[in-house]
C-alpha cells in the first residue's frame, strides 16, 4: 500500500504560482496512477487532476485546465502539481491519492493553499 505525505501548500497572491508534491512510500508508486483533489472550506471533497502510472496520460477538471500541471517522477516517488495563475476559488487543502479515487476525504494534514487578493 502507498503511504502519502503532501507538501507545499502556503499562500500565493491570487495570479501567483505555487507547486505541491507528493512524496510516496511503498513500492507501487510507479505502478499506480494518482490523483490530485482538494476540499475547500465548507464544500465537498473534488477531483482536479489524474496522471497514468507512466505520466504519459494526464486528465483535468475544466476549472483548473491549463493552469494546473500533475506530473511525476517515478525514480523518486514523488507526485508533483505545479498550480499557475492561482486564483481564490483555488483555495482549499489538497491531497494526492492513488487511483481508483475513493471519493472520501484522506485521513491527513494534505497542503493548505490559501489565495491572497
Amino acid at each position: 500500500q502507498v503511504q502519502l505525505v503532501e507538501s507545499g501548500g502556503g499562500e500565493v497572491q491570487s495570479g501567483g504560482s505555487l507547486r505541491l508534491s507528493c512524496a510516496a512510500s511503498g513500492n507501487t508508486f510507479s505502478s499506480s496512477g494518482m490523483n490530485w483533489v482538494r476540499q475547500a472550506p465548507g464544500k465537498e471533497l473534488e477531483w482536479i487532476c489524474s496522471i497514468s502510472s507512466d505520466g504519459g496520460f494526464t486528465h483535468y477538471r475544466t476549472s483548473v485546465k491549463g493552469r494546473f500541471t500533475i506530473s511525476r517522477d517515478n525514480a523518486r516517488n514523488i507526485l508533483y502539481l505545479q498550480m499557475d495563475n492561482v486564483q481564490p476559488d483555488d483555495a482549499a487543502v489538497y491531497y494526492c491519492e492513488a487511483s481508483p479515487f475513493s471519493g472520501r476525504t484522506p485521513p491527513r494534514q494534505g497542503a493548505r493553499v490559501t489565495v491572497s487578493s
